[in-house]
């Protein structure tokens, strides 16, 4: 995983957190499925994801139709039903629109 190459702002961010339940099974296949996925879908513009006690995916969309686009996906609609029925105890969404951004890179 790298840090998502974004454009000039302003863009959108999707920050999804969340705390899992013990189950597993099939969750690695789904998430993996999810993030090819979404990478083809207008307007996305990358992704970035790590995991601990806590999960934090947030994903990069040029719009907010874009953001709607990809949460309608029936392939997606699958993924959050067997998120909510199996892997997750809670989670939160929040959308954000980027104003300022800035990086380093000592590479």
């Amino acid at each position: 995983m790298t840090i998502a190459a974004t454009p000039a702002p302003p863009y959108y961010a999707v920050i999804f957190t969340s705390i899992r339940t013990d189950g597993d099974e099939g969750y690695g296949a789904m998430a993996d499925a999810m993030m090819e996925s979404a990478a083809r879908q207008p307007g996305f513009l990358g992704v970035e994801s790590a995991r601990e006690e806590v999960g934090i995916t947030v994903s990069y969309w040029a719009s907010l139709d874009a953001i709607s686009s990809w949460k309608q996906d029936a392939a997606h609609l699958v993924a959050q039903k067997l998120g909510r029925d199996n892997w997750y105890a809670a989670y939160k969404t929040r959308i954000c629109r980027v104003e300022r951004d800035y990086d380093f890179n000592a590479v």
